[in-house]
């Protein structure tokens, strides 16, 4: 068995002719291996949902190639099974209540017991007695995270999947995906909720304007980020002692009417220097604010690179 999940070499996706067309994936090279959660992360029209409609085989590509769990998607209905899938704008037949609905999904799966499905209803909070079309967008959106967890799948792919869920019951999501990472599962996650990918994603994929604009480790991601830094001292410490520093950007020491001074800055990358010069003074106070997620893809949102989206990330 092959340790890659998901594989796409040269994926490119063009709606249309080439005069009046749109593309709205070019040359995607991406890698997810067996047991990883990946998120795939880029602002809307980005091209993330062009990505998961081509792995499940709802569409064609263009040109490039796809396999998933080892397969080629198309035409493939063994592989389906494989999978779990949730869109974030979930549909179903409404003339079902929700314990009807998820019984025919799981007969399809081959059968799941009733037991697991009343557990994740229970822990979402979903009745199951209630027709679909009687239920709000977000206790519709429950029976999608049901139908697409229940049947344990070797590979979820996750479209937006909280939309509609309050932050009580996106943690108990996020708790889903963790479970299913400490299972085996592998999981590709598109979410705008930085706090899901944060939780539970190892990898992330930031994708712009249908290019791969980097794969990145979330850790190494928040390290290497600007942190803003601000060290008070109980006496007068010159600029000078740290203008030299590796990674300190933007320096600023303000003296303060009692005879102290307030160091704030910039910091890229290792405090180790940092700390080591603030210790030679008598230090009252100490903040590091570290950047939320979203203020970093941001930054690859709005100024990543442009070529070929197949380099890693580098610390």
């Amino acid at each position: 068995m092959t340790d890659i999940a998901v594989e796409t070499a040269g994926l490119a996706k063009r709606y249309g002719n080439a005069r009046t067309g749109r593309t709205a994936l070019v040359g995607l090279d991406l890698t997810v291996e067996r047991g990883e959660v990946f998120g795939f992360l880029g602002p809307n029209g980005a091209g993330k949902t062009t990505t998961i409609r081509l792995l499940l085989d709802l569409i064609r590509p263009t040109s490039g190639t796809v396999r998933v769990l080892g397969a080629d998607p198309r035409d493939n209905a063994r592989l389906r099974g494989r999978i779990g899938y949730l869109a974030g704008d979930f549909r179903i037949d409404g003339r079902q209540t929700g314990r009807e609905a998820l019984t025919y999904l799981g007969d399809l799966r081959g059968g799941v017991p009733a037991a697991r499905t009343a557990e994740l209803a229970e822990r979402l909070d979903l009745d199951l007695t209630r027709r679909i079309s009687t239920l709000s967008k977000g206790n519709r959106q429950k029976v999608g995270v049901v139908q697409a967890f229940m049947h344990a799948p070797e590979l979820l792919i996750l479209d937006e999947p909280t939309s509609g869920l309050d932050p009580f019951l996106q943690q108990r999501f996020v708790e889903l995906v963790q479970e299913a990472s400490a299972n085996g599962q592998t999981v590709f996650l598109s979410s705008h909720v930085m706090s899901e990918v944060q939780q539970t994603c190892r990898r992330v994929g930031v994708i712009r304007d249908g290019e791969l604009v980097t794969v990145a480790d979330v850790e190494q991601l928040r390290q290497s980020a600007h942190r803003k830094v601000e060290i008070a001292f109980a006496e007068r410490v010159g600029a000078e002692v740290f203008e030299a520093l590796p990674g300190l950007q933007n320096t600023v020491v303000t003296d303060t009417p009692d005879g102290a001074s307030v160091l704030r800055a910039i910091l890229t990358g290792s405090p180790d220097a940092l700390l080591k010069a603030a210790a030679r003074f008598e230090v009252t106070s100490l903040l590091a604010e570290e950047p939320e997620l979203e203020e970093i893809f941001f930054t690859f949102y709005e100024h990543g690179s442009t070529g070929n989206g197949s380099k890693e990330f580098a610390a």
